[in-house]
């Protein structure tokens, strides 16, 4: 006899709450789309500090905003950018070149052999990812070894195992079942290298309608759910709304001052909108409902 199933909803402040000081995260999503943005600001609202922070295949500015925050200590990504609004990080690319946080270095190909290694729980996996290149070299975790059958040489990439896998998506059932819309990028690496994965949703659904299309379930059995309409906000959610392109330019125009040595633009959009918002919902009155609405996807 199995035991009753147990909703896993939580709000967005009790799900931060799990990452605590020195962890090392992972956060999902794509550039310009779909980050879980409803938690990233209440880690940062919480003052989390030193975290491993390792971004999607290709991170947008959600990993540039933990750093310029101050909550990260460590990145992990092949890129952290905007596309043309910022083609790299206005924080990452200064902390960088400072010394003051410190950076993996890998591509695509060694990020997702690593992602895999965790999820079989193995000390390491061999890939032809950055043969030939200097990634060997600047980054001392890579090791070249020589494959014992056949003799070529390959290049042994070690696990990169999240505490946390922050994750945005569609749908999800109150049990930890969830959908995208589209491909979901690469969220499932992140979800099977984790210890624990929290994910927020536009709408939490019946678990009846989960199992109309189980083909579509792409994550299941994580830990917790958020219910978080337009929580990828800034950044759009396939099927819900687009990018909000003038709050992403807000943002960098206060990241561009900080880094030039003029913070006071920057602290306003952290006290406007991640320091004074108690949780989302304040959030989205901060941003304005005419804003929100008007990248409503149709």
């Amino acid at each position: 006899m199995t035991g009753e199933r147990r909703s896993r909803i939580v709000d967005e402040v009790a799900a931060a709450a799990q990452v605590k000081d020195g962890m090392c995260i992972s956060i999902g999503g794509h550039i310009m789309s779909s980050h879980p943005m409803a938690v990233i600001r209440q880690i940062i609202r919480r003052g989390t500090r030193n975290l491993t922070v390792i971004g999607a295949a290709s991170a947008g500015l959600e990993v540039d905003l933990l750093i310029g925050a101050g909550c990260a200590r460590k990145v992990v990504a092949p890129y952290v950018g905007a596309e043309a609004l910022a083609p790299i990080g206005v924080f990452y690319k200064a902390a960088v070149e400072r010394g003051e946080i410190e950076t993996w270095e890998c591509d695509e190909g060694i990020y997702y052999t690593a992602l895999r290694a965790a999820a079989l729980k193995l000390p390491f996996l061999p890939t032809l990812a950055g043969l030939g290149t200097s990634l060997p070299e600047v980054n001392p975790d890579l090791r070249l070894f020589d494959d014992p059958i056949t003799g070529r040489p390959l290049v042994a990439v070690p696990p990169l195992q999240p505490d946390v896998a922050l994750i945005h998506a569609a749908y999800a059932d109150p049990f930890g079942n969830v959908q995208f819309v589209g491909s979901g990028m690469g969220d499932r690496a992140h979800h099977r290298a984790a210890t624990t994965t929290i994910v927020t949703v536009e709408r939490v659904v019946p678990n009846e309608e989960i199992r109309k299309n189980p083909i579509a379930t792409a994550l299941w059995n994580v830990d917790m759910v958020v219910r978080a309409p337009y929580g990828s906000h800034p950044y759009q959610s396939p099927g819900f709304y687009l990018h909000d392109e003038a709050h992403l330019e807000e943002y960098l125009a206060a990241a561009r001052a900080a880094v030039a040595g003029d913070r006071g633009l920057f602290q306003a959009y952290l006290d406007r909108y991640i320091l004074g918002p108690a949780n989302h919902a304040e959030y989205l009155q901060a941003v304005g409902f005419p804003r929100i609405l008007s990248l409503h996807e149709v």
